[in-house]
């Protein structure tokens, strides 16, 4: 199993402190270093950044969102950094949510999936430098009736292939995203869940498309704080779960909500939604379980961390990327060498 690190948004902060956090990971081996964005830091500004500043390791989008760029844009943007980074970049995307859909692009959030999949259709053609031609529901290249006419991709990648992510949640995105993607990237994922909540609809795409797990990129996001006070470690990261458990997205449309209830978290996941909504913030932390935070995150002693790194792989996982926990960039950095410690000793480094 790999690790990766995951940045989250620029303009924390704690700018200066990425980049540092990034070349640490460069340096103890992590493969990936991904960077995210919702209506404040894009991606791939952050990306070339980090590249530009590291030597191997890979940076990728977790995620540039589809409703914010045309899908060729998406692959101008890909070539060029996979170009600038000599091969290192991976194209992670997802459809965002309708808040910042609607709220912050102007793009209604209507069938998401086939928005996806002929975003996706789109994005391939023009990286692999076919001459772009699309009719669909969504996208119609080039325009009819004008001068517009099917262009070909004039940059020419660092490699024929490269790598595309999906941020997925729910088990129909799961499915198609087996089906259409090289990898998925997944949040609060819970090992002892991890085969229902994700797994097996990511098998049945790939079933579908007839191809099996082998070379498919299974990439859950885990924050990572090592002590040896769990239940204390664990309450750092109450409002990071009642944020996305209870208030991400509408009442009526939060994917995290209902992720939780698939874990057997409903009754507690509907608390913490009401009570978020309602604008009791504290509460909403209050009321967030520490086995749904304990086992959605990585915690305590190395070796408790090591053998939580264990159940991870054993499930079928194959990169981890841990987000850090640390208020300061010593604090941080002894994070990504307590978790690469921990890989080392599950006996899982490649």
């Amino acid at each position: 199993m790999r690790l990766g690190i995951n940045l989250g948004y620029w303009g924390a902060g704690m700018d200066g402190d990425n980049l540092a956090v990034a070349q640490e990971a460069d340096r103890l081996g992590y493969d990936v270093c991904w960077a995210a964005e919702a209506y404040g830091s894009d991606a791939p500004t952050v990306l070339s950044w980090v590249a530009a500043r590291t030597e191997s390791i890979d940076v990728g989008s977790a995620i540039m969102q589809i409703p914010a760029r045309q899908p060729t844009m998406t692959a101008m943007t890909a070539a060029t950094l996979d170009s600038l980074s000599g091969g290192r970049f991976r194209l992670g995307l997802g459809v965002s949510g309708p808040q910042v859909s609607e709220g912050w692009y102007g793009v209604a959030f209507d069938k998401p999936l086939a928005r996806t999949r002929e975003y996706v259709e789109i994005v391939r053609a023009a990286m692999s430098r076919e001459r772009v031609s699309h009719e669909g529901e969504h996208w119609t290249l080039p325009l009819p009736g004008g001068p517009g006419k099917p262009l070909k991709l004039t940059v020419h990648p660092q490699r024929p292939h490269i790598p595309l992510y999906i941020a997925a949640i729910g088990p129909k995105n799961l499915e198609q995203t087996g089906e259409i993607a090289d990898g998925a990237l997944l949040i609060f994922p819970a090992a002892e869940h991890l085969e229902e909540t994700a797994l097996a609809p990511l098998r049945a795409g790939r079933e579908k498309a007839g191809l099996t797990m082998d070379g498919f990129d299974v990439c859950p996001t885990v924050p990572l704080a090592t002590g040896d006070d769990v239940p204390a470690l664990a309450d750092q990261f109450r409002p990071y779960t009642a944020l996305y458990v209870g208030g991400m997205g509408s009442r009526k449309q939060n994917f995290y909500n209902r992720l939780a209830g698939r874990m057997g978290y409903e009754k507690e996941a509907a608390e913490i939604q009401d009570k978020y909504l309602a604008g009791d913030k504290a509460g909403a932390a209050a009321a967030v379980p520490h086995d749904l935070i304990d086992s959605t995150t990585l915690l305590g002693p190395v070796a408790r961390v090591a053998d939580r790194m264990q159940a991870y792989a054993a499930v079928g996982v194959t990169t981890l990327t841990l987000a850090p926990a640390g208020l300061t960039l010593d604090e941080r950095v002894a994070s990504l060498r307590a978790g690469a410690e921990a890989l080392e000793r599950a006996g899982l480094a490649e």
